[in-house]
């Protein structure tokens, strides 16, 4: 953890903080063309902080076609990728420079820890734009290989105008993962952050003018999903939607192209992912300090964490032990801007209850409570719940199906490598997975019968900015998030043959 983030620190940036509330079009600041706003608030006090512009079908609009003008206006568009290069790399180090600040409004307006913010959301953020952008002037097109009379180019060119959508639980980051890739290969977007949390995404907006990317190119609209969400989706001058968020959100913007204009989309849904432990490991500790972190980072409000854990009969009970332990020692709940609490608020109290509501199913159908299972600190006016921990629990029980989205986790014993595949697999999603063995062997064959775009061996991870990320099955749909693969999903392919005299 940073020397500079001290609960004094802190402090004193949330006295300071100016909340850019307004919408961000065509390079400036703006209310809503209704005038209309909505609240914000702090899911650890449950205050509101400010309220928001609430856009709808006429402010996106009106984005779409400030947004549509600077691409064809070719001030973004048609700049060399150098160029885009060096104006996306001085956006980077301004957020680098406004850490604190960002990571601040977004403790305060997701209830996330500010650790987490301060030390791995923002400066995540940054290394996203950066990486995108220093890849922007190092990817080739490609000539075909054809006859000596002919000459075939293939080459990528934006693809216009991209809407990206956004959920509340990783705001600055996924605004991050989106706007990498499509400014990188020179399109125009119109953002929409989640109406629980849209104050950094403003900001960042101010920061993408300050480096110089042009009025029109980078806009943002914040507003209900009904209205500027569904206004995004059906819009006919909207080139690609980038999402992400639930499964049951990203069909309709599937609906939405199909009534539209066909537009292209890209989906990044939900997920319930399996994390199996066979016999043969031996460092337990190591194993259980994954474990939890996959389970109940960002308070389980993660669409990769890993809420089944599916481990080898023999040694449940070990791990299960050192699981307690750590939780004990490790995981505090408490307010967010404590720079040493590990868990935060959930973001809203519908959450709260939802979260809630499935505890209680599993202990009304006798499942076995180790740990947590409660809401906590009401009295702050805050959305707490805490860490919990089922064992024993039956691979078709509630808690082992759907998505909760929470901090739960259930534990599943297994007695064979088929039986684990079997359970892991048994998920209408499929977006990661984490494996522990200590045999290479099983490792590899393992990995391969997941069904989960992303398997971590040996660890939890989502890979770095390098490697893709999205899902199988209900997970995802249409592209992936990160990586040079995701270049491809915001251009057009275009064939160019030549006839040679």
């Amino acid at each position: 953890m940073s020397t500079y983030l001290t609960s004094d620190s802190i402090s004193q940036h949330v006295k300071s903080l100016e909340y850019r509330n307004l919408a961000f079009i065509n390079g400036r600041f703006v209310p809503a063309q209704s005038g209309a706003t909505f609240e914000t608030s702090n899911p650890a006090t449950g205050e509101v902080i400010t309220q928001i512009a609430a856009c709808d079908a006429e402010d996106v609009d009106l984005a779409v076609q400030a947004a549509r003008q600077a691409f064809e206006a070719g001030v973004w568009s048609a700049l060399a990728p150098a160029e885009r290069k060096a104006i996306m790399v001085r956006f980077a180090e301004l957020i680098d420079e406004h850490c604190m600040e960002l990571a601040v409004l977004e403790a305060l307006e997701a209830g996330k820890p500010i650790s987490e913010c301060f030390n791995v959301d923002i400066p995540d953020t940054a290394n996203t734009i950066r990486w995108h952008a220093e890849a922007a002037d190092k990817l080739y097109d490609a000539i075909a290989p054809t006859g000596k009379k002919e000459l075939a180019t293939i080459t990528r060119e934006p693809i216009g105008v991209v809407g990206a959508v956004l959920p509340w639980n990783f705001p600055a980051m996924m605004a991050g993962w989106k706007l990498g890739p499509a400014l990188a290969t020179g399109n125009s977007v119109i953002l929409k952050p989640a109406e629980l949390t849209s104050l950094s995404t403003l900001r960042l907006a101010e920061l993408a003018h300050e480096a110089g990317i042009p009025s029109g190119v980078f806009n943002v609209v914040p507003g209900l999903g009904h209205t500027a969400g569904q206004a995004i989706g059906m819009h006919s001058d909207i080139d690609l939607v980038a999402f992400t968020g639930s499964t049951e959100i990203g069909r309709r913007f599937l609906e939405y192209s199909a009534r539209s204009n066909l537009k292209r989309i890209v989906l990044e849904c939900g997920g319930k992912n399996p994390q199996i432990v066979m016999p043969s490991v031996s460092d337990l500790k190591n194993v259980a300090s994954h474990v939890l972190a996959a389970a109940f980072w960002n308070m389980g409000e993660n669409c990769s964490a890993g809420s089944r854990l599916i481990v080898h009969r023999s040694i449940k009970d070990d791990l299960l032990s050192e699981l307690l332990k750590q939780l004990e020692s490790d995981w505090v709940t408490g307010d967010p801007l404590d720079p040493d609490v590990q868990l935060g608020a959930l973001i809203e109290k519908a959450h709260m209850e939802k979260v809630v509501s499935h505890i209680e199913q599993a202990k009304s159908e006798g499942l076995k409570l180790v740990a947590g299972g409660e809401r906590i600190r009401s009295e702050s006016g805050g959305y707490f719940v805490t860490p919990t921990i089922f064992d024993d629990v039956p691979r078709d029980a509630s808690i082992a199906k759907e998505e909760i989205f929470g901090p739960v986790l259930a534990v599943i014993p297994f007695d064979t490598e088929e039986e684990a595949i079997s359970i892991a697999n048994d998920t209408c999603y499929g977006l990661a997975a984490s494996l522990w063995s200590d045999d290479l062997n099983t490792a590899h064959r393992m990995a391969a019968a997941i069904h989960a775009g992303t398997v971590s061996v040996n660890c939890f991870s989502e890979g770095d900015a390098t490697t893709p990320f999205g899902g199988y099955k209900q997970s995802g749909f249409g592209g992936r998030d990160k990586s040079v693969y995701a270049h491809d999903q915001y251009c057009e392919l275009k064939t160019t043959w030549i006839q040679l005299s």
